[in-house]
Formats: C-alpha cells, structure tokens, sequence
C-alpha cells in the first residue's frame, strides 16, 4: 500500500491551509459513508483503501476510465454514488478565474460496465459542479450559466433553466462572490432527489471593467471583467427551487434589497420542502439565518448576530463553505461566532432560542475538523498559547468539561487532520519552519499511530536558519515574527535585511510550518548572499490572538498595519544591533505590495528600498465585497479609504521602488499601477516600473515568465539594498 500512501500522503500537503491557499477544488479523495475507507485516485486508476490497515483494491481500472477512441482520462475529480455503483468523473479541467472548475463530466457505471460522457450535446468542457442526486438516478450540472438535469437510464436532459446570459448567473457565481466568498457551486440537490435550489444572480447593472489586449493581435480589444468596485452596489441575487419533473422554478421571498444584501450560504435542512441561508447586510456587519418553506416561498429569520466591525463567514477558515452542521437529529446545529470576543463553537437549538458554548476558554478556533456525536466529540485546531502553530483539540460536544489538546507535546509546530466521517481515524501532518511535512495514520481519539514507526521526521531540506520571537512596539502593541539568518552569521558584523509583508485581513505570513522563511521571488540563496530574511504580523492580520487583534484593522487599512510594521521593525532594531539600518528593504504581492508601498512612502527613513506587486494603490479601485468588509462604506467614511491609499503617500518616496503589475490582472486592475505612476512623476520621484503583458493577478503566465521576475527583483535587491557582512 506504499504508493496509495504517498498519493494520499501528497493530496492532504495540498489541501493544508498552512501549506497551499484554501481552493473549493474537485477532490480526487473521497471517504466512503462510514469512514472505513476512501477512494483516492491512483496513476489513472480509482483505488479503494480500507482502514486501518489500508489495504488497497482497484474499484475502476484504467480501461475502465478510458473512452472508446479516446485517451485515458486525465482525472481531476471523482464523486462515488451512495449505492457506490456509479462513479462521476471530472476531467479536462479548465480555469475559470483561479481554478480549474469548468470541463468534462463522465459517468461510469459499475454494474453496466459502461461509460459515459454527461451533458454530451453541450460544448468541450463547459460543464461545472456537475452531481449526482441522492438516490444516484440523475446528474445536474450547470452549463452556460443554465442548469440541467439528465437522466442516467435514459440519457435525456433537461434544462431547468434557459435564462442564463453572460450576466443572468443560474447556478454558480459573479467574480466578486467566487473571489471573496468561496461561492462557486451554486446550486443543491433536495434530499429526496425531486428537486433542485439555486442562487440566480442579477449582474446585469454591474459595470465591466476593460482590460486591454495590445500583444494577440495587431489591433487591440477589450477585455471586459463584470467587476463591482467599492462602493457600488452588489450583483442581485435570487434563490429558486426547481422541480426536477416539470423543470418549473419557484422563487423563494427574501427580506431586504437584494442588491443590497449578500446571501453566502444555503442548503437544504434535512426536510426537502426546507432551506436555511446566511444572510448578510451590505457592510456584512449583520447575519441573519432563515429557515424558507420552498412550497410557499416564505422565510423567516430565527437567528440574528451583529458585529461592530465585520461577522466572519464559513469561507474564512474551511476551504468549502456549503454544507451545514447538524446535529441532534436535525435539532440542534454548529456555528461558529466571535461574539465573545473569541471565535468559538456553539450548538445552537433548531429555532435559534438557546444555544450552548462548546468550546471553552480564552482562545480562537483556527478551524473546525469533524463534529462526532457517537463519542461527544467536536474536533478543531487551535493554539491558545502560540498564535504561529496549531494543534488538534477536542471538546466535549455537550459543552462540559475543557478542552483538551490531542497532538503530541515533543512536536512543536503545525498540525493538520483529515479525520474520518466517523472520528475514529485520520490522516496527521506535521511540520514546522525547520522540518518539513511528516504525515502518518492516527487512531482518534487517542492520536495513536496506526503504524508505528511511520512518519517520523526527515532530513532538514538547506531550511534557513529560523528564529521565531516577539517584539512589543513604542504603541505597547506585542507582535509575532520571524527572522531567518545569513549563512555563516557572525552577530559582530551588519547585516541587511528584508522584510517579506502582507498585513491585511485576508492572511498572516509568520507561521511556524515549512515553507516559512523562504523567498521564492529570490534567484539564489539569500542566506548563502549574506541576507537577513524577515517577516512581522500586524494586528488586523487573521492569527488567532481574537477578535480584538484581528479587528483592529476596520477602516484601518494602510494605517494601523502600516504603523505596527514599522514600530516593530525599529524594535527590532533595538532588539537585534546586527541589523544594518542603512539596508533595509521590505517586498510584498496584492495586499503586500500595498503594504510595501505604504511602507516605503510613510515611513521613509526606515524602508530605504521596496519591490511591490500587483499592489492595491488606490482602495477606491479595488471590490466592493473585500474593501466594504474591512473599510465601510465609502459614501460614509471616504477619508479612510484616502489615508490607507499607497497613492495619498507616494510624494513622500525617497528610496528605491520597483513596481511590478500584469496588464491582465482582473483582481487588481492595471489602473492601480497608472494611478501610482501618475502621482510618482506628479512629486518628480523616480522608480523602476516593470509591466508584465496580459498577465493576471499571479504574474504567472507565458514563456520564461517566472524566471524574469525572480531574476529583476534578485538584480534590482542586490543593487539598492547589497547583501553580505560590513
């Protein structure tokens, strides 16, 4: 079983959230029901793996999986019927935005021996989200931005909906719900298989923003990218419940304005005449949860919450936001709030009347595992004493007793858990910034390993050599960072150093896990060139250190992160006289690019040199979502989004700038790097400005792409700020 380990062993090292970004991604590892084994797919092969002593079996060969007349499939997604005599296969997978979530959908059917292609009279892989119902007679998809249903014994389809346009959105999402909410699957299967409900969203009084196309063609063209900036109103939504028979939709009655309210979350409750969603206010200040009888269409709110900055939603700390934690039978759910001041988990009665705190103490959950009522378990990580780590704990469902941490004591770091559906088994990573990625099988809720011997610790892969410590600012703020020395450091001698930032709410940068201390922007070794590498988390970044840390930021972005990167870089001057003040650099991408800027032009006498990328200049530009969540509204409070602007504070440059944005980008738009230009020359501050051609937000794509970046920014580094000892 030692390759369907290591393939299992390599599909969780992605799926971390320490490791890689979150993604809603199709899985190629599914559990079955009783968590008694999965499915994982395996050098074109679909493998059943038993627990514990995971023994493999092939469940779908590759001749299996291999179209008449065709190659092999290339497999990106599977999804097992409950029945397990149907197999969905996701494959030809292709982007659409940031991940590959539109393409081709096959079916294999175990009994038949049979394969084949869904939604087959649709174009080459247009098909998205595409599931089976729960009785595994039918498959939805959504394609064109309409949904069908076909019908497996017979092969007929049906469309349920045959409105959808370019900006008439049935069963999936706008750009600003998929970047900023995690919403991309948009629509669900009732329970009893007979009918369907979606998000039908209205962007057809949302504005394009056009990207221009010089390079592949002799004349150029737009892009257009339907793109609501801060402060203009949100695409609409509606929710519909189709009935799969007569393909006949519904509409359910909401409260409030629809282009003036969000609606992240929804899902059939237990009963298939039943929804409950998440309702959000405009400046997502307000959640309100609604139960709607989808044969009257009427809802009613049963659980109100309020925040003076921002409520956090499911997208936030778990990679897919569908899906809803019920337990008790259906009596009582999960939900997580801040409302004391921490993020903890709450069983909260069906009609929202009483609730009970499940996870006791003065710390954050950092992500919710597995809820196991057979043993009164709900499992989750946290590090109630070290905001850089995480670690498995357990509380006791009924909310008694403390919580009690299950990752062992010796292994200092970050843990991560792909616990079985019945919490008996997982699979555990560990790393930390000097080791890399150790995975093994645990028993639960022991953390017994299933083999002992296995994952052990490997050899230290040229890891530079990391210190973690605390400074506390002139503003008695304590802030976390990390420092990786220069090969050979000798502490009589100077050394330069640069300061690797994000600082805004969407991410920390200083977690004790590999990875953590290496520039993969850099061409070389900055360790080996006499470099001191570092990075500092402000508040307002997402560590768990509670609510107050992390909403300290609210209509504070560019001031107070700006101001706790600065003070703690000069403390750790005081802390560190190896440091040499006169070479000091900072570099940052999207959030940190507009961290690097603030940087270099508020606080000029510390940051002599910056590299930016791809950087919000003006927060006017950027979405209404994102910039509306953390800002306010910029009708109400325009001095804010000012004084946090790079572009207010660009006259005040003196020191070395290198700015770098794609013309693609349809995140933050190219207009950020024209804007900035335009008030640089304005003061006669000079820069070096590098623009990548149809290049989007990643700075990614085309030959030799990649390898330009790293060697510009090594090249204009070493220059303005020199490496090694003085």
């Amino acid at each position: 079983m030692r390759s369907s380990f290591y393939v299992i062993q390599k599909l969780f090292l992605l799926l971390c959230p320490f490791i890689a970004a979150q993604a809603q991604l199709p899985a190629t590892f599914r559990w079955m029901p009783g968590g008694n084994a999965f499915y994982e797919v395996h050098n074109g092969e679909i493998v059943r793996v038993t627990l514990p002593d995971l023994s493999p079996e092939t469940f779908a060969g590759a001749r299996e999986l291999t179209p008449p007349g065709k190659p092999p499939l290339v497999i990106s997604g599977i999804e097992i019927s409950t029945q397990g005599d149907k197999i969905l296969v996701f494959a030809n997978a292709q982007k659409v935005w940031r991940y590959e979530t539109r393409g081709d959908y096959w079916l294999l059917d175990k009994k038949k021996g049979k394969l084949t292609r869904i939604g087959a009279s649709r174009p080459e892989a247009s098909l998205m989200y595409a599931k089976l119902s729960p009785n595994g007679t039918k498959v939805a998809y959504v394609s064109g931005h309409n949904i069908y249903v076909e019908d497996i014994a017979t092969g007929k389809t049906k469309a349920l909906t045959t409105d959808g346009t370019d900006r008439i959105i049935n069963g999936t999402f706008d750009w600003a719900y998929e970047e900023e909410f995690d919403c991309r699957d948009g629509f669900r299967w009732s329970p009893d298989s007979k009918s369907i409900a979606y998000w039908q969203i209205d962007a057809t009084k949302i504005r394009n923003f056009l990207m221009i196309n010089n390079t592949d063609s002799i004349y150029s063209f737009n892009v257009p990218v339907e793109y609501p900036k801060v402060g203009e109103k949100p695409s609409s939504y509606r929710i519909g419940v189709a009935d799969v028979a007569t393909a006949k939709t519904k509409w359910m009655d909401l409260p409030g304005d629809p282009q003036n309210t969000y609606l992240p979350r929804m899902e059939f409750t237990d009963n298939p005449s039943e929804l409950v969603v998440q309702q959000l206010n405009r400046k997502q200040n307000e959640s309100s949860l609604l139960y709607i009888n989808t044969k009257t269409g009427k809802s009613g709110i049963f659980y109100r919450e309020k925040d003076e900055a921002w409520i956090e939603v499911k997208n936030i700390f778990e990679s897919d936001p569908s899906g809803w934690d019920w337990i008790a039978g259906g009596r009582e759910f999960v939900w997580i709030s801040e409302k004391d001041g921490w993020r903890h988990a709450y069983r909260v009665a069906r009609d929202g009347k009483k609730e009970k705190l499940i996870t006791k103490g003065d710390f954050d959950i950092i992500k919710p595992l597995v809820t196991d009522e057979s043993t009164n378990s709900y499992y989750y990580l946290a590090s109630p004493h070290n905001a850089t780590q995480a670690y498995l704990y357990r509380s006791l469902l009924d909310g008694s007793g403390a919580a009690e941490r299950l990752s062992p004591v010796n292994q200092a770091g970050t843990h991560d858990y792909l616990i079985s559906p019945d919490g008996k088994m997982a699979l555990h990573t560990f790393s930390n910034a000097k080791t890399p990625p150790v995975t093994q099988w645990i028993s639960l809720p022991d953390h017994k390993p299933l083999f002992p011997g296995n994952g052990g610790s490997r050899p230290n892969l040229n890891q530079p050599d990391i210190e973690f410590f605390k400074v506390t600012t002139r503003s008695g703020v304590e802030i976390d960072a990390w420092m990786a020395k220069p090969a050979g450091f000798d502490p009589s001698k100077k050394y330069p150093i640069v300061f690797f930032v994000y600082g805004e709410p969407a991410a920390s940068t200083v977690k004790d896990t590999y990875g953590t201390g290496f520039n993969r922007n850099y061409a070389g070794n900055m360790a080996a060139d006499g470099y001191i590498y570092a990075s500092i988390d402000n508040r307002g970044t997402p560590s768990p250190k509670g609510r107050a840390w992390r909403k300290a930021i609210y209509r504070n972005i560019g001031t107070i992160n700006i101001k706790d990167q600065a003070e703690a870089a000069e403390a750790m001057f005081r802390k560190f006289p190896f440091i040499d003040t006169r070479r000091v650099a900072v570099h940052g991408h999207s959030g940190g690019g507009s961290s690097t800027l603030n940087l270099l032009f508020q606080y000029p006498d510390i940051f002599q040199t910056g590299i930016a990328t791809a950087a919000v200049a003006s927060q006017l530009t950027y979405d209404n979502i994102y910039q509306e969540r953390f800002m306010g509204l910029p009708q109400e409070n325009p001095e804010d989004f000012v004084k946090g602007s790079p572009v207010t504070h660009a006259r005040h440059l003196k020191g070395n700038l290198l700015y770098i944005h794609g013309t693609g980008d349809d995140n933050v738009h190219y207009q950020n790097a024209e804007l900035l230009i335009n008030e640089l020359v304005r003061h006669n501050r000079q820069f070096q400005f590098m623009a990548y051609p149809n290049r989007t937000h990643g700075i990614r794509e085309g030959e030799g792409t990649v390898r330009h970046m790293s060697t510009l920014f090594t090249e204009f580094l070493k220059k303005h700020c020199p490496p090694g000892p003085q």
